[in-house]
C-alpha cells in the first residue's frame, strides 16, 4: 500500500520541496530506515526541544524574575503549582487533612493531571535528593515562602525537567497515533510535528496528557475499535473535560452508518473509564474532587475569551451565571448545528472533522482561553484538514495571541495613561477569526467531500463489522 506524499497534492508542500530537489518522483522510494513515521517522530522531537530552549531563560533563574516570564514569553504553570498546590510536600491532591488544606489550595484540574503532577513531584524529589527531603521541617514554614528557598528551587528545576521528559514522550506518542490514523497518509502528522503551537505551548501546562488520549481515540476509531475508543475518551475526560465532546462525533458517524451499538459500547466504556479514574480522588476527598467543577462554574470572564473583550470594551461586569447560561446555550446550538451538518452531508463525515467542529465551538465561547488551549484543537485540526496553508493561517492567529497574552500580563500593551490594551482585544478577535476560518474550510469539506484531501487521497472510513461479516 503506497503512501500519499504531500508534495504530490499539497501546493505549499510542493513549493517548499523545490528547495530540496522538487516533489517526490515516480522512482523515489525514500530511505529504507527513514520511514514517514520515523521522520515525523524526529521532527516532533526537534520541535519539542525548541520549545524547551524557548523556556531556558526562565529555567535558569527558576522563574524568579516576574517580568522576564512575560517579556521572554517563557511562563509555565509547573514551577508555581509545585509549591502552590503542596507538591513540594508531596501532599496528596485530594487529601482532606486540615493542616494541608489550611496551607495549600486544592488542585483545580481534573484527576488525570493531578495524579501526574503529584507523581512527577515524587520523581523530581528523588532525582534531586537521591532520597526524600525533610517534609516536617517544610510544614513549619509558610507555604508562600517555599518558592524562594534554594533547595526547593533545585527541586523545581528537576520538576520541570521530569515533566518535560514525560511530556516529550507524550508528544512523540501523539505524533505516532496521528501518523497511523490514516493508513496511506502518515505525512499528515507533519503539520503537528512541525507546529509552532506545539513548540510554544507544550510546557505551559499539562494539556498534552489529554491531547495524546484524543489522538489515541481517533486512531482507535479508525481501526474500528469502539470499546477502546470509549476507554480512551473516558480517560481523556478524566484529564480534561473536552475529550468528552468526541462522543458527539461518534454519535453522528454511528447514526449515519447505522452503528448504534458501537456508539452505546463507546459511551459505556467512556463512562466506566471515567468513573474508575476518578474513584481514588473522590473516595479520598469528595469535597476536593468537586473543586474542579465549582471552580469552573464560579469563574468569570478570563484571559483570552470573547467575554473579557466585551466586559472590558463596554466597561460592564458580566456575572459568571450570565456567562454560564449564554455560553452553554450557544454551545448547545452549535452542537445541534454540527449534528444537522453531519446527518445531511453527502457522505458520512470523518470523526476528526466532527470532533474538531464541536471542540472549536466550545472554545469560541469558553470563559477562558489559555495559550496552551490551542493544543486541544491541534490533533483534530491536523486530521480534519491536512493542508499546510490552512494550518499556517490558523496557527498564525494562535502565535499572535500567544505573544499578546504575555505582553498584556506584563503590561507592555497598556496605554501610557493606564487602562485596557486594545491590541490584546485585537489579538483575541484575530485568533477567533483564524479559528473560524479553519471551521469554515472543514464545513466546506463536509458539505463538498471532493474538497476533502483525505477522501481525495483515496482513504475511506472502515466499514462496520456487520458489513464485513456479510
Amino acid at each position: 500500500m503506497s503512501h500519499v506524499h504531500p508534495t504530490h497534492e499539497d501546493p505549499v508542500a510542493r513549493a517548499l520541496s523545490e528547495g530540496v530537489g522538487g516533489p517526490m518522483g515516480r522512482r523515489g522510494a525514500g530511505h529504507r530506515w527513514w520511514t514517514p513515521v520515523r521522520v515525523v517522530l524526529l521532527v516532533t522531537a526537534v520541535c519539542f526541544a525548541i520549545g524547551m530552549v524557548q523556556k531556558q531563560s526562565c529555567f535558569e533563574d527558576t522563574w524568579g524574575d516576574g517580568q522576564q516570564r512575560y517579556s521572554h514569553m517563557c511562563y509555565s504553570d509547573l514551577p508555581y503549582l509545585y509549591t502552590g498546590r503542596g507538591m513540594a510536600e508531596r501532599a496528596w491532591p485530594y487529601t482532606d487533612d486540615e493542616e494541608v488544606r489550611d496551607r495549600y489550595e486544592v488542585m483545580e484540574y481534573p484527576v488525570g493531571i493531578s495524579y501526574w503532577a503529584w507523581g512527577t513531584a515524587w520523581v523530581a524529589q528523588v532525582a534531586d535528593h537521591l532520597g526524600v527531603p525533610d517534609l516536617a521541617e517544610r510544614a513549619a514554614q509558610p507555604a508562600d515562602a517555599l518558592f524562594g528557598r534554594p533547595e526547593v528551587q533545585s527541586e523545581i528545576r528537576w520538576y520541570v525537567v521530569v515533566n518535560a521528559l514525560g511530556l516529550g514522550a507524550v508528544a512523540l506518542l501523539t505524533a505516532w497515533f496521528l501518523s497511523r490514523t490514516h493508513r496511506r497518509r502518515p505525512w499528515d502528522a507533519m503539520t503537528y510535528a512541525a507546529s509552532p503551537a506545539l513548540a510554544l505551548t507544550a510546557l505551559v501546562n499539562w494539556d498534552l496528557l489529554a491531547v495524546v488520549l484524543v489522538a489515541a481515540a481517533t486512531w482507535a476509531w479508525s481501526r474500528d475499535r469502539p470499546l477502546l475508543t470509549g476507554v480512551l475518551i473516558g480517560l481523556g475526560t478524566a484529564t480534561k473535560l473536552y475529550p468528552l465532546f468526541l462522543l458527539g462525533g461518534v454519535l453522528v458517524v454511528c447514526l449515519r452508518d447505522k452503528r448504534v451499538r458501537d456508539f452505546v459500547v463507546a459511551t459505556a466504556a467512556a463512562a466506566v473509564a471515567w468513573v474508575v479514574a476518578d474513584l481514588p480522588a473522590y473516595l479520598s476527598g469528595p469535597e476536593q474532587w468537586r473543586v474542579f467543577w465549582s471552580f469552573n462554574s464560579e469563574r468569570g470572564a478570563d484571559l483570552g475569551s470573547i467575554w473579557l473583550v466585551v466586559q472590558q470594551a463596554s466597561d460592564t461586569a458580566i456575572s459568571a451565571h450570565t456567562i454560564n447560561v449564554v455560553s452553554w446555550l450557544f454551545f448547545g446550538t452549535w452542537c445541534l448545528g454540527v449534528l444537522v451538518l453531519g446527518l445531511r452531508a453527502p457522505e458520512t463525515p470523518r470523526l476528526a472533522q466532527l470532533a474538531f467542529l464541536v471542540v472549536a465551538g466550545f472554545l469560541l465561547v469558553n470563559k477562558v482561553y489559555s495559550p496552551q488551549y490551542v493544543l486541544w484543537l491541534l490533533p483534530l485540526a491536523v486530521l480534519a484538514r491536512p493542508r499546510w496553508r490552512d494550518q499556517l493561517v490558523w496557527q498564525a492567529g494562535e502565535v499572535l495571541y500567544f505573544a499578546a497574552v504575555w505582553w498584556y500580563l506584563g503590561e507592555y500593551l497598556a496605554p501610557a495613561g493606564g487602562g485596557d490594551a486594545g491590541f490584546y482585544w485585537v489579538a483575541i478577535l484575530l485568533r477567533m477569526a483564524c479559528e473560524l476560518y479553519l471551521v469554515g474550510v472543514v464545513v466546506r469539506d463536509v458539505l463538498r467531500p471532493a474538497h476533502d484531501p483525505v477522501r481525495e487521497g483515496g482513504w475511506v472510513a472502515p466499514p462496520p463489522r456487520l458489513a464485513r461479516a456479510g
